[in-house]
C-alpha cells in the first residue's frame, strides 16, 4: 500500500513539475513575444522619425534662388534691380557677376554695409525719401553709375520693393544711356505705375537732361490716379 502511495505521489509531483515547466515556457514565450513587439515598435518609431529628418535635411540643402528676390529684373547687360535682397541673394548675384550694389533706402544701413563688405561687393547708398525724391538724388545716383566699367562690372540697384529702383533705372536708361523710352517703360510698368509725386519727380529729371543734352525725351504714360483714402 505504501509503495502504491509513493508511486502516486511521485506521479503527482512529476505532473505538477511538468505543468509548472509548461507555464514557465508559456511565460517565457510571452516575454519573448512582448520583447520582439517592443523592439519592432521601437524600430518603427525610429523609421517614422527618420523620414521628417530626411525631409528637413533636404530643405536645409535646398539652394536659394533669385526667384525669391522681390521684383527682380535684369534691365540691361550690366544693370539689375530688385527689392530688398538678403545675404543669400547678394551671394547669388555675385555669382552672376554683380560687383556693385546701390541701395536707395534711407536710414541705418549698417547690416547691408557689413554683408556687402563680407562678400567683397562695392556698396553705395543714395537715401531717397519715398515722399520726396529729388533731382539731387538722381544726379548722385547717375554720377556713381557712370564710374562703373560696363564691360567688367555689373550693378544691382535696389530698394524695398523695387519701386524706387525701377524708377531710377528707367530714368538712367532713357536719359544717360539713350535707350528707347517705351522699351524702358515696359520694365518700369512691370513693377509699378508711378504716382503723382514720383511722376513729377521723373518729369523734373527728364527736363534737366533734355536741357543738358538738347533732346526731347518724354514719358509715354501719365501718372497713376491718386488713391482715395
Amino acid at each position: 500500500m505504501k509503495k502504491h502511495q509513493s508511486a502516486a505521489l511521485k506521479i503527482l509531483k512529476d505532473t505538477l513539475s511538468f505543468q509548472t515547466y509548461k507555464r514557465s515556457l508559456a511565460v517565457s514565450a510571452a516575454c519573448i513575444g512582448l520583447g520582439l513587439g517592443l523592439s519592432a515598435h521601437a524600430n518603427a518609431y525610429h523609421e517614422d522619425n527618420s523620414t521628417p529628418q530626411t525631409s528637413d535635411q533636404a530643405q536645409m540643402n535646398t539652394k536659394p534662388t533669385l526667384t525669391t528676390l522681390t521684383n527682380y529684373q535684369e534691365n540691361a547687360p550690366y544693370m539689375f534691380s530688385s527689392g530688398l535682397p538678403d545675404a543669400s541673394h547678394l551671394s547669388l548675384l555675385k555669382e552672376k557677376g554683380v560687383t556693385h550694389v546701390v541701395d536707395l533706402i534711407p536710414g541705418d544701413r549698417t547690416s547691408e554695409i557689413l554683408t556687402t563688405s563680407k562678400l567683397g561687393l562695392d556698396y553705395f547708398n543714395v537715401p531717397v525719401d519715398w515722399e520726396g525724391p529729388t533731382l539731387a538724388n538722381f544726379l548722385n545716383y547717375a554720377a556713381f553709375m557712370q564710374t562703373v566699367d560696363i564691360k567688367e562690372d555689373k550693378v544691382l540697384t535696389h530698394c524695398k520693393l523695387n519701386w524706387r529702383g525701377a524708377a531710377f533705372t528707367y530714368l538712367y536708361r532713357i536719359n544717360v544711356l539713350g535707350e528707347n523710352e517705351q522699351a524702358a517703360q515696359k520694365d518700369l510698368m512691370a513693377i509699378w505705375h508711378p504716382n503723382p509725386t514720383w511722376f513729377a519727380f521723373m518729369n523734373e529729371v527728364i527736363a534737366h537732361y533734355n536741357e543738358l543734352n538738347g533732346k526731347e525725351v518724354a514719358m509715354s504714360f501719365e501718372a497713376a490716379a491718386p488713391e482715395n483714402h
